[in-house]
């Protein structure tokens, strides 16, 4: 049968359950956001003479829910105009509106008997066929649809949202013996192509698969912190990034997550296993105290961590008094952060006999272990078990790519040298010859070695290479993807742009005009692009090679006018950091597939220039357009605001409210389909008979609106809020979009308006202040405003 999500129920308005609803409306579908009927009255409540059979009294759990949603940081709504998408209701009134609904979501209380009268009075209102699914992460989802109709069973599954709902790619889904393989089989593309998920099938054990290996290991770390004597400072200066683990490593994830949600997670294993793993999963005293006194970090404001003005000072386990924060200092760490790569870092480390070394080994050692054990009875296979870690807890690599990283035989020989006990598959492995988990894209399972199953949509650049690159050079390679399709994929450091970048662009778009159908603008680094070199411009600058820098503006505007009169049609398909630069590549492009998690913005004024690819004339043409070309002055004022403020988006969603995006743009949930979207698009396009706009004249707002740009500017100045060469930099800005010293309403070329941008880009480069404004972001990696 074919299955639609046109609209959701979520039970339990906590902060998970309003997670998942934002972000269900983050991807356009509206959600029904349910909780229990408020027993008692607020004062607020009663003040207003409200009484408890008033529906806003009824609905109050989920309306304040939905209220927090714009107030949280990192923001779970994408705009805070999704908030509409949701409507809140109770379990008493609105039950009966569950057979509306496509798929119901319950979040509620971790209590069995709760969640079980729940699914009862659920099963006796939804219309047959509808999937139910539980967030618990804790209880078994076997025993949730016990005593349930077979339609309900077979409807069935565990959905484990890792929090927030929006950022954390991980979602583990639990079948049960009775769950419909067709309804497992949906759910899993669903969250993958739809809400854009990394989906792992796990199997019905305590926390499942992320939170299983991830909970043991930061509780074996910090018994190895407490038995070797380091300090909370330490240990997360060398447990981050050295190890391929995210910047808050350890003690300040846990921060971040909560010490009360974390020893929660933790007594959910510790009540039902026996033995070793038992006394694993029994936090040390010293967390358990820091629970009382309500130290539960973030949340709190005090934590593992405390910040006391700039200083962030760290918890001393023993005295529970706050100290100065320590980092651990050892030659391999030194040595550690020279490596260029993960393995080489992690090898360096592992088998280091010093300090950090020795803490290294006793953290890796027990997880890799307690992994290969756990792998087969919480997951169906070692790679479900690595990919769980790296979109739940940010690792760049799992348990089974660390061990092939440091070397499975040296490690398993060291291991029972210290005497531990391997489980026996990993020695059966080794005896068998074998001695990595993974070769290329397949990974060991059951004496053999089995394919990866990854949706076939997805594209991976790096497996693509070098059999597919057309041609290359330092900054830029183009690749055919197949279909009739080229991809330009950025490789310069940062992906910034350079000349290098702006020569294959322009190569590439040669070539897709003779043999392709289109070209993709994309690449699969850490962001998509963070704009121009900056380094190098401020070099030429500080030499006064103002002729060359004048031809690089130029050659940087041209091939920015290449991408827009392309034959073929340009899609840029950008992601992460889009700044600058970056935004003035997808600005021409004939549409743009964006990932949600797009920060786009023209960001050159953070520097003290405006910019100077075509940006400015760009964004105005897209504001005029979505205008209908009616109110000059508002497109003006609108483009002025958004580059002078140095606006950025926080989702591609908000990008489009701003403007860097047009509503026939698309927004694509996983990052990893952009490639796959990107090249429907151009296949969409290209059948639809594809041709270059045409070189118009554009109307432009001239001197009064000139003036009227500038007013704004200069009020803020009178009231001190920005400084003299801001407002240098705002006239510069205004006399650029109004189109110069023009009446209103003139028409004007395209160039016209490149020639007074790059005039007041370059005239800004010469200023002082501007080039202390772009060291100043060399160095500290923050604007500066002199």
């Amino acid at each position: 049968m074919t299955r639609h999500i046109r609209k959701v129920a979520v039970i339990g308005s906590g902060v998970m359950g309003s997670g998942i609803a934002a972000h269900l409306a983050n991807v356009g579908i509206p959600s029904l956001l349910l909780d229990i009927v408020p027993k008692e009255l607020t004062a607020a409540e009663q003040a207003k003479g409200l009484t408890l059979n008033d529906k806003a009294v009824r609905n109050r759990m989920s309306t304040i829910a939905i209220q927090k949603l714009a107030k949280q940081k990192p923001a779970p709504l994408s705009s805070k105009a999704k908030a509409s998408y949701i409507t809140p209701g109770n379990l008493e009134d609105d039950l009966k509106k569950l057979e509306e609904v496509d798929w119901i979501i319950e979040v509620v209380v971790e209590n069995l008997a709760i969640k079980k009268q729940l699914f009862e009075k659920i099963d006796a209102v939804r219309k047959p066929g509808t999937i139910v699914s539980s967030n618990t992460s804790g209880i078994s989802v076997e025993a949730m649809a016990e005593g349930r109709s077979d339609d309900f069973k077979a409807h069935f599954l565990g959905t484990h949202f890792f929090n927030p709902p929006r950022y954390l790619k991980l979602l583990e889904v639990i079948p049960t013996a009775d769950t419909n393989e067709e309804v497992l089989s949906f759910v899993k593309a669903f969250a993958e192509e739809t809400l854009g998920k990394g989906v792992v099938e796990g199997k019905d054990t305590p926390n499942f698969i992320g939170n299983r290996i991830g909970t043991y290991g930061l509780l074996v770390t910090v018994r190895e912190m407490l038995k070797g004597g380091y300090t909370i400072g330490e240990v997360d200066s060398v447990t981050g990034p050295l190890i391929g683990r995210p910047k808050s490593a350890t003690f300040r994830t846990l921060d971040v997550v909560g010490l009360d949600t974390f020893l929660h997670v933790a007594r959910n294993v510790y009540d039902v296993v026996d033995g070793p793993e038992k006394e694993v999963f029994d936090p040390a005293p010293f967390m358990n105290t820091m629970a009382e006194k309500g130290w539960l970090g973030a949340k709190s404001g005090q934590g593992f961590f405390l910040k006391q003005g700039k200083e962030i000072l760290e918890l001393n386990p023993k005295t529970l008094e706050y100290e100065e924060r320590k980092k651990l200092k050892a030659a391999s760490v030194e040595q550690a952060k020279q490596a260029k790569k993960l393995p080489d870092k992690l090898k360096t480390l592992a088998y280091a006999n010093d300090r950090a070394g020795q803490l290294i080994w006793s953290l890796l050692k027990p997880t890799l272990i307690y992994s290969a054990e756990k792998a087969f009875e919480i997951a169906n296979d070692i790679h479900a078990v690595d990919q769980a870690m790296k979109w739940g807890f940010g690792w760049e690599m799992g348990p089974f790519e660390t061990w092939d990283a440091i070397g499975v035989a040296k490690s398993v020989e060291r291991m029972e040298a210290e005497g531990e006990t391997v489980p026996t598959w990993v020695k059966d492995m080794l005896a068998s010859g074998q001695e990595s988990f993974y070769k290329g894209d397949t990974f060991y399972h059951a004496g053999g070695y089995a394919p990866k199953l990854v949706n076939e949509k997805i594209v991976h650049l790096k497996s693509l290479k070098p059999d597919h690159v057309v041609f290359k050079n330092s900054g830029a390679s183009l690749m055919d993807v197949g279909d009739d399709v080229a991809l330009l994929e950025f490789h310069s450091p940062n992906n910034s742009i350079g000349a290098d970048v702006l020569q294959m662009i322009n190569k590439s778009i040669a070539e897709v005009e003779k043999n392709y159908k289109g070209l993709i603008i994309h690449n699969q680094g850490k962001n998509f692009c963070v704009g121009a070199n900056l380094m190098l411009i401020l070099m030429e600058a500080q030499d006064d090679n103002f002729f060359e820098l004048d031809l690089v503006v130029r050659q940087f505007q041209q091939t920015m006018a290449n991408i827009r009169y392309s034959e073929k049609p340009v899609v840029a398909a950008p992601f992460g950091m889009t700044l600058g630069g970056g935004t003035e590549i997808c600005l021409p492009s004939a549409s743009i597939q964006a990932s949600l998690e797009s920060y786009m913005g023209l960001v050159e004024v953070g520097v003290g220039l405006i910019p100077g690819g075509g940006g400015n004339k760009e964004l105005y043409l897209r504001n005029l357009a979505k205008s209908g070309g009616n109110d000059l002055q508002t497109v003006a004022n609108k483009t002025f605001e958004t580059i002078a403020m140095a606006k950025v988006s926080t989702s591609a969603q908000e990008a489009k409210e701003i403007g860097f995006l047009g509503e026939r743009d698309g927004i694509v949930a996983n990052g990893d389909l952009l490639i796959d979207r990107a090249k429907k698009q151009v296949h969409h396009l290209s059948a639809s008979g594809y041709r270059a706009p045409e070189r118009a004249k554009i109307p432009v707002v001239g001197e009064t609106g000139y003036g009227t740009m500038l007013l704004g500017a200069k009020t803020m100045k009178f009231g001190g809020m920005i400084s003299d060469h801001d407002l240098k930099i705002a006239e510069k800005l205004a006399f650029v979009i109004a189109g110069g010293r023009v009446p209103k309403g003139t028409l004007v070329d395209e160039q016209y308006l490149l020639d007074l941008e790059r005039e007041a880009f370059l005239s800004l480069l010469a200023e002082p202040k501007s080039q202390q404004r772009m060291q100043y972001m060399l160095t500290k990696g923050k604007p500066l405003r002199n």
